[in-house]
């Protein structure tokens, strides 16, 4: 008897371009986990319409109503959530910092794709601060979410060379073809029980051959 796949809920704000790689994954039958659920805090995101297409399940909590009340606001994400038996959350592109009720809520099960290698570069605007710093590799991270942000147990790294030439939008395009090989392979990874946390970091289980070192400039 195979082994169920694990529930997953997408959290999106915009176009979703790691949702689509996550969707795309996940439809090989030997995939450990299943799309089940994209939700959205905006009516308009784009995502939704993909996701809709692929015939997921879409629900959208406009954090709108809700004013200044997180909290309120997270509850009803929780709730909708919980109605379609989500197991493991993924953030990409929500947009929406979390509230520490419902990091505490989903701990363990929530996971997020950053677009550097932390812990360099966290927040915002990460492709220009590398290119700024000089840095010659730069890349992307899966880690696990905590109140902190941009600083939970890491999963998965991805690296890219920093070239001379590049600027954001080139350093950006390079990360987020990463991205979308990244996420699904750390996502992979969790839903088949191959993650556990020891001491603040991730230890994963029947690790593969290790890689030639990633050397840049050569």
């Amino acid at each position: 008897m195979s082994t169920p796949r694990k529930r997953v809920g997408v959290l999106i704000s915009g176009r979703g371009s790691n949702m689509a790689a996550l969707i795309k994954a996940a439809k090989d039958d030997d995939y450990p986990a299943e799309i089940a659920l994209v939700l959205s805090n905006r009516p308009d995101a784009a995502g939704l319409d993909h996701a809709g297409e692929a015939g997921i399940a879409t629900a959208v909590v406009d954090h709108k109503p809700f004013g200044k009340d997180r909290e309120a606001f997270e509850r009803a994400l929780d709730a909708t959530l919980r109605a379609h038996d989500i197991e493991i959350v993924c953030l990409a592109g929500f947009m929406r910092l979390l509230t520490p009720w419902f990091v505490e809520t989903w701990a363990g099960r929530m996971i997020n794709i950053h677009p550097a290698l932390l812990p360099s570069f966290k927040g915002l605007d990460t492709h220009a601060r590398a290119i700024e710093s000089g840095v010659k590799l730069h890349g992307a991270t899966v880690h696990y979410v905590t109140s902190d942000m941009d600083a939970g147990p890491i999963i998965m790294q991805g690296a890219v060379p920093v070239l001379s030439t590049d600027d954001e939008n080139a350093l950006a395009a390079r990360v987020l073809g990463v991205e979308h090989q990244l996420y699904p392979q750390a996502l992979a990874l969790i839903a088949s029980g191959r993650t556990r946390i020891e001491d603040g970091r991730v230890v994963v289980s029947e690790t593969t051959e290790t890689p030639a070192a990633l050397i840049w400039p050569v």
